[in-house]
């Protein structure tokens, strides 16, 4: 069978480079290498990202092909760097000028990479590691010999798919240049778990994340405050925090909760069924999470946009007390000075809680709210609006 499927996808023709939809924001300079179509599983009812699109492999001659074509480029925009690292506006304009039309996205992609310094790649799509490690092993070799300078390559993956992998396996794919895994863990408590579809069960979280850990590879692990609503709040805090405590993940993630309209969860939200939690709730379900996160050396980060406080990370044990702190800052903060704080976070004018003190930030936040008719009776609302354009 592995044969006869290995041929069927030779059978398809090469269509040119190709990019998936989306990448960890620690990624934003890598250059993207795709070795799936879309997400096996695509069943989680809070992700729109690859509904109606149907999961495929890609045959590995096709990424060599790809890496071979941003390899094409990477080297000939070096043959024209000056020693300032700069690139003459005519060279490049000749340079694109004589592209065919099926290179222009290797290119850009060569473009890109070569701006942000040519460290890192990242393999997509969604799970990647769905693929035969002998397959994995392969690509990883390939963009090792073509690009030997790269520090770093990373994946999602699924804590399903990884929890079936041999150890040996996983060690040789880590010795091949696989060096962190992006797993989105979303939530400990298996309530929560099932609740938003995600095919996985607390102890295969935990499972995958020791085997990652084992392979020698680096594990970031992504939690989504607010997913389990208002009736699950707590249950998914301390759930979560008992399966990082087991797992000692090198990062943990914030991404907060928000429901796109295109997505199932937010049917059942306008149905009524699932009651969101308000910032205030959120920020008490991740000050319960953080006091229970013990025994770690994990970093927490909160580099995304839909977290309210982009200051609360930081490495366990020693920052977890000012993490804390920071979170009680804002709960014991009046209504008033909540409610601005929410909408100058959303609007981008503040990042963290001392811009406050900033009189000219504040005074424009003051304003909108003035003009808008924003009060913390109804803040929440305005907030959802604003965070569904991050999504």
């Amino acid at each position: 069978m592995e044969h006869h499927s290995k041929h069927h996808q030779d059978a398809e023709p090469y269509k040119g480079f190709e990019q998936g939809p989306i990448r960890p924001p620690s990624e934003a300079n890598s250059l993207l290498i795709r070795v799936s179509r879309n997400c096996p599983w695509n069943r989680c009812t809070f992700c729109t990202v690859y509904k109606r699109h149907q999961f495929s492999l890609r045959p590995v001659e096709h990424v060599k092909k790809d890496i071979d074509a941003v390899y094409k480029h990477v080297e000939a925009l070096r043959q024209m760097t000056d020693a300032s690292g700069g690139i003459r506006r005519e060279d490049l304009n000749r340079l694109v000028q004589n592209l065919n039309d099926g290179e222009t996205q290797a290119f850009h992609a060569a473009m890109h990479w070569l701006a942000g310094g040519m460290k890192s790649v990242f393999i997509q799509d969604a799970n990647s590691l769905i693929i035969p490690p002998a397959d994995m092993i392969e690509i990883l070799s390939y963009l090792k010999k073509r690009f030997y300078w790269i520090e770093r390559i990373t994946s999602y993956a699924r804590s399903h798919t990884v929890a079936r992998i041999k150890d040996e396996d996983l060690k040789a794919i880590r010795a091949a240049g696989l060096d962190r895994i992006h797993i989105g863990l979303e939530s400990g408590s298996d309530k929560v778990l099932k609740m938003i579809r995600k095919g996985v069960t607390k102890a295969t979280h935990i499972k995958a994340g020791l085997k990652v850990r084992k392979a020698g590879m680096e594990l970031s692990e992504y939690v989504m405050p607010g997913l389990g609503g208002k009736a699950l709040s707590e249950d998914h805090a301390l759930e979560t925090a008992d399966a990082l405590n087991q797992i000692n993940p090198d990062f943990i993630r914030l991404r907060t909760l928000a429901i796109p309209n295109r997505s199932e969860l937010f049917e059942e939200y306008e149905a009524g069924r699932f009651e969101k939690c308000s910032d205030i709730m959120t920020t008490q379900e991740i000050l319960l999470f953080v006091e229970n996160l013990n025994g770690i050396t994990s970093t927490l980060k909160s580099d995304h946009i839909l977290n309210l406080f982009e200051e609360a990370e930081g490495v366990f044990p020693d920052d977890k007390p000012r993490i804390v702190k920071l979170l009680r800052t804002f709960l014991e903060m009046d209504p008033q000075r909540q409610c601005l704080y929410q909408v100058g976070r959303r609007m981008g004018i503040f990042s963290r809680l001392s811009d406050m003190e900033n009189p000219h930030r504040l005074k424009r936040v003051e304003n909108t709210c003035q003009e808008a008719g924003i009060t913390p009776e109804n803040v929440d609302g305005v907030v959802e609006e604003l965070m569904k354009r991050f999504v």
